[in-house]
């Protein structure tokens, strides 16, 4: 009797097939007439792109630290031919993989040495996570959740932030999507080839961040491969030609690299001192690496964000998008007892599977898609996850954790898309009212931070506008400086008398994209609510770019460096009281005019670890003799031909009770100074 029940069943669901598929054709035919284009879609997006990303090609100048370092390092490319040796300030730069550098390097002699050239490939890297982005959750999820992926990445607060400067990060992220989505469009697909530009791909990450590229990327491959069964087909993955590709982009530079800089003298442990230091192999594997990771590297020049802190900035990273992070947890728990039901080879191979789910779509077509989103899904969440429990454990920067940005925001997106769609093919819904409360969420926090931002306006309305806001802030040098975001703990009432341009706008976009927003949901139109998210985000970070331009006296000290070459000489010499990433920007300006290393008034390989990233290269007997002790500043000081000399507020009073009576100001730019040794003429 079960065997004749199952069998009407059966029949009965065949003899509705045809009207079944024919009415979901019409439907699915009616809403593809409604979604947008993919070519208007990409109008909107590069049209976001540009608004948002295209200003930090030319404003502000290259900042101190490791914007400028990086550029110095390219510079040293450009002009001296050395692609094996990373060089900064004319020492040895080990500690970083030399890919962005190269980039640079190669942008320099094609639109020459300056902001737009740096900061290029990092636009072009964000831009390219969006297009992976964009196929990626087309295939998986459709139309909708290809646009908002696309939206996410372009318009959330972390990337944007990130490709404020030179770090590899975005670089980084673009091979690390673009490794995981030939991965798994090639498993899907059977097409060897994709596995090839995975390999690809994972030696340009390893030349981008070094060997955080593969122990990452296996972090999520193997455990899907173990999950779905693909383990089995493991030749498919293409091990041995495709390690062989891996090598031959990846293995020469790191060869070359520990041959021209070997051991030298009779290195002793991790601490190096002068003419004995090791080489590039020790230092590079095992102290930027494995010590890194372990937080015991030398110097110990960086930080690590509190635990609670660590994991809760996330959610300001992915902001705005972050507000769906509940609705997509919703979804995850609904749909706890199915997350393993599509993963395997032979999922959905049953008469039952093809006869509940050929009324929804072509049945091969729905089971292809099922599979890959299914697939998608656990490879983008267990590449998050490894990245985010990696980090937690070793030292971290805000930034850190920037390549899994781009897949958490593909998932939220696709999250988003199919509650508004009302379920993926009916297996589950999730009420939109998760949307609309997270929209709610986002009006309430958009009026808070208006009103704050107008409270900073107001209090400031009788100041006049300062152009170097430097002199309004307060230094209260949160996490030492170490952090990428200290300086933003230094904002006070006064300061926003440099800002009322970009609070006004930012006002404006809070206080009414939100609330817009919200009444476009609330009334059922979910699609142009999401979008009123990523406009509201891109004019806020239109505003946070213009502000950020407005600190360049403190981040930058491009306006020194301006000053040297209007008054000085080739023959004049510049001298920092410090550390060389305190004023790296003026040795990067002012590199083909003063055609010389800057002097440091630091200690030489110092025990202590001063110096921070310059400290092992400043160790081999081969560096310049740019370290200067203050007896010997003092005797140089007037002597020869001008000496110009830099300090930040923490050395300028050492510096000023050391020559005192023989220092004459030029300039001063927020909390740094320039002075000479002579009058300017």
């Amino acid at each position: 009797m079960r065997e004749r029940s199952t069998g009407l069943r059966q029949r009965s669901k065949k003899r509705d097939l045809g009207t079944l598929t024919s009415k979901t054709e019409t439907e699915n035919n009616s809403q593809n007439r409604l979604a947008p284009s993919a070519s208007a879609v990409w109008v909107l997006l590069l049209a976001i792109f540009a608004a948002v990303q295209l200003a930090a090609l030319f404003s502000p100048p290259l900042l101190d630290d490791a914007d400028a370092n990086h550029a110095e390092a390219a510079q040293h490319i450009a002009e001296a031919g050395d692609w094996v040796t990373l060089k900064i300030n004319g020492i040895r730069y080990l500690e970083k993989p030399p890919l962005p550098y190269w980039i640079e390097a190669a942008l320099y002699r094609v639109f020459g040495q300056n902001t737009f050239a740096t900061h290029l490939p990092n636009s072009l890297a964000l831009l390219g996570c969006a297009w992976i982005a964009w196929l990626w959750a087309n295939r998986a999820w459709g139309g909708r959740a290809a646009f908002y992926s696309a939206l996410a990445i372009l318009t959330a607060i972390g990337p944007f932030l990130y490709t404020r400067f030179a770090i590899p990060e975005a670089l980084l992220s673009f091979f690390f999507l673009l490794a995981l989505y030939c991965f798994l469009t090639g498993m899907e697909s059977h097409r060897p080839a994709r596995f090839y530009v995975m390999w690809a791909a994972l030696a340009l990450a390893t030349l981008t961040k070094g060997l955080i590229a593969p122990v990452f990327f296996a972090g999520a491959a193997i455990p899907l491969m173990l999950l779905s069964g693909q383990w089995r087909r493991w030749l498919q993955y293409r091990p041995f030609s495709g390690l062989l590709v891996f090598l031959l982009i990846a293995a020469p530079w790191h060869i070359l690299a520990g041959l021209a800089n070997p051991d030298q003298g009779h290195p002793v442990g991790n601490h190096p001192t002068p003419g004995n230091v090791h080489g590039f192999w020790y230092f590079y594997f095992v102290n930027e690496h494995f010590l890194r990771f372990l937080g015991e590297r030398f110097p110990h020049d960086y930080n690590k964000l509190p635990f609670v802190a660590y994991w809760l900035l996330h959610l300001v990273w992915l902001f705005p998008w972050s507000l769906f992070l509940p609705a997509m947890l919703v979804v995850a728990w609904k749909t706890r007892r199915s997350w393993l039901q599509h993963l395997r080879r032979d999922a959905g191979q049953t008469v039952d599977f093809y006869l509940d789910h050929a009324a929804r779509e072509d049945v091969a077509t729905y089971v292809q898609r099922v599979k890959f989103r299914a697939r998608s899904i656990w490879l983008l969440g267990l590449f998050s996850v490894f990245t985010l429990l990696f980090f937690s454990i070793s030292t971290n920067q805000e930034y850190y954790t920037f390549p899994c940005w781009p897949p958490l925001l593909i998932l939220l997106a696709g999250v988003v898309a199919t509650i508004e769609e009302g379920g993926q093919n009916g297996e589950w819904t999730v009420s939109t009212a998760w949307l609309t409360g997270g929209h709610f969420v986002f009006a309430v926090v958009g009026v808070l931070s208006a009103a704050a931002l107008g409270w900073g306006l107001w209090e400031s309305r009788n100041l006049p506008f300062v152009s170097d806001i430097g002199t309004l802030l307060a230094h209260r040098a949160v996490g030492d400086y170490t952090l990428s975001m200290s300086h933003l703990f230094d904002l006070t009432g006064p300061s926003f008398a440099a800002l009322r341009l970009p609070a006004g706008l930012a006002l404006m976009a809070l206080l009414i994209g939100p609330v817009w927003g919200l009444n476009l949901r609330s009334r059922g139109r979910h699609m142009a609510a999401t979008v009123s998210v990523a406009l509201t985000a891109a004019v806020f970070l239109i505003a946070a770019h213009i502000a950020f331009a407005r600190f360049e006296p403190m981040l930058s000290s491009k306006q020194l460096a301006d000053t040297i070459r209007h008054d000085g000489s080739p023959a004049d010499s510049f001298i920092i009281y410090g550390d060389q990433s305190d004023a790296s920007s003026v040795i990067f300006y002012t590199h083909d005019f003063l055609h010389k290393p800057a002097y440091l008034v630091l200690e030489q390989c110092s025990p202590h670890g001063n110096g921070s990233s310059l400290l092992w290269g400043s160790c081999y007997p081969d560096a310049p003799p740019i370290f200067l002790s203050e007896d010997a500043l003092t005797k140089m000081w007037g002597t020869g031909e001008r000496k110009w000399l830099f300090a930040q507020d923490t050395n300028q009073s050492k510096a000023e009770q050391l020559l005192a009576g023989r220092l004459i100001p030029v300039q001063s730019i927020a909390d740094k100074t320039l002075w000479t040794d002579r009058p300017v003429k």
